[in-house]
């Protein structure tokens, strides 16, 4: 018996000896309180992360290892936790702090577990200081936070990018309609060119045809009683000097509104007496047996440009001339706010499908047939009425005639 008691008591002293190396070599803090909170056992690696001599904090509080302001909450959850103790981790989702001896402060990780002796209960807590975990998790948060400015930064650039490629492209786009349109202006103004000399050659070459076999013929005419011939090609002449004349005149006026030489000069007159005078001298463009007539209604005193006017009201009359053979119509009316003007032949009319385009530059209808013309007059007095902030309206029939109307601001 007393050779197993020996033993046993060996036995025992080996396991106190291995537990007692544990304790004081585990590269944990360890640290063991009564059900008081009071500390009754202190491993070396728990004096050195607080600081502690050896046997300083026996019979301390817990709370003493604990930052002031967290010091009454843990008193709480220290009783709470007696009530119910089991092994677990301490805090939670929480971070702890523990305070070392010089009150300063570190990160830990802490786990709990109870047992009891025939002196009583206890609790035993394993501490870990995890300093250098939180560096390196705070230079991790660093490093992502400065990868997000980066991706940010970087979005920033591409976006501002993405920008000054889409105005690029929009000025390229820009410069490419301006390019466009420069070149359909330049089209524009080749067919122009080619319907001008096409015209010109044409307008020009029968009337000079015309003077030239009429001059020829007066030649032969040298009696007396042949007088009359004389005077018929005489008559001839004059009408296509004057055709040759109005020709001229279209292309000049053209020309002068194409360089902004014509302006927009109202001055005061009485407009029936002028549109009388006017008359008066249109008669003789008439045709044998076609009259010209005149009306006005309303205020006679009128403040436009004298000088547009007339040569709107001439263009007028004389394609309704041109283009009928019974009697012509000139109406004029004033009120408070416009000035109302209107003619009307009773001519070949013109298609309805020619009638958007008549007051386009060298736009001839197509039942103009040999009738002489350079397509540029309409579109003059079209050009004239907007020099005067006007509006111009045409209304036509097929061999019923064409009503032409202006709406001139007082």
């Amino acid at each position: 018996m007393l050779e197993v008691f020996i033993q046993q008591t060996q036995a025992m002293r080996r396991h106190v000896e291995m537990l007692n190396a544990l304790f004081k070599s585990a590269t944990e803090g360890i640290i063991v309180v009564d059900s008081w909170g009071e500390i009754q056992l202190v491993n070396p690696k728990a004096q050195e992360l607080f600081g502690y001599e050896e046997g300083e904090l026996l019979g301390k509080k817990i709370e003493t290892l604990i930052p002031q302001r967290y010091a009454k909450k843990h008193v709480d959850h220290r009783m709470n936790y007696a009530q119910q103790p089991k092994a677990r981790n301490m805090g939670g989702n929480f971070d702890l702090q523990a305070k070392r001896k010089d009150n300063s402060e570190f990160p830990v990780e802490v786990s709990l577990s109870p047992f009891s002796t025939s002196d009583g209960d206890y609790i035993v807590s394993f501490i870990i200081d995890i300093s250098l975990r939180k560096k390196q998790e705070l230079a991790l948060l660093e490093a992502h936070h400065q990868i997000q400015n980066l991706n940010t930064d970087l979005e920033e650039r591409v976006q501002q990018r993405t920008r000054e490629l889409a105005e690029a492209m929009d000025e390229l786009e820009q410069s490419k309609q301006e390019v466009m349109r420069a070149l359909e202006k330049e089209r524009q103004l080749n067919d122009m060119k080619t319907k001008f000399v096409t015209i010109a050659s044409h307008e020009f070459r029968t009337p000079l045809a015309t003077i030239l076999s009429s001059a020829s013929l007066i030649g032969r005419y040298i009696f007396s009683e042949e007088n009359d011939k004389r005077q018929k090609h005489v008559q001839r002449i004059k009408s296509t000097v004057n055709n040759l004349t109005e020709i001229l005149n279209d292309f000049l006026s053209l020309g002068k509104l194409e360089e902004g030489q014509i302006r927009n000069v109202p001055v005061v007159f009485n407009l029936p007496e002028f549109c009388k005078e006017l008359v008066d001298e249109l008669r003789s463009v008439c045709k044998e047996n076609q009259q010209l007539h005149y009306f006005h209604e309303g205020i006679a005193e009128v403040t436009i440009d004298r000088h547009l006017l007339k040569n709107i009201l001439i263009n007028l009359i004389s394609n309704a001339a041109k283009y009928s053979e019974k009697d012509i119509f000139l109406r004029t009316k004033r009120n408070e706010s416009k000035i109302m003007i209107e003619v009307q032949d009773q001519g070949i009319g013109i298609p309805e499908q020619d009638q958007p385009h008549v007051f386009d530059r060298f736009f001839r209808a197509h039942n103009s047939g040999t009738i002489q013309g350079t397509g540029l007059g309409l579109n003059i007095v079209y050009k004239y009425v907007q020099l005067m902030q006007g509006e111009i309206k045409l209304e036509s029939k097929l061999n019923t005639g064409t009503r032409v109307y202006l709406e001139l601001p007082t």
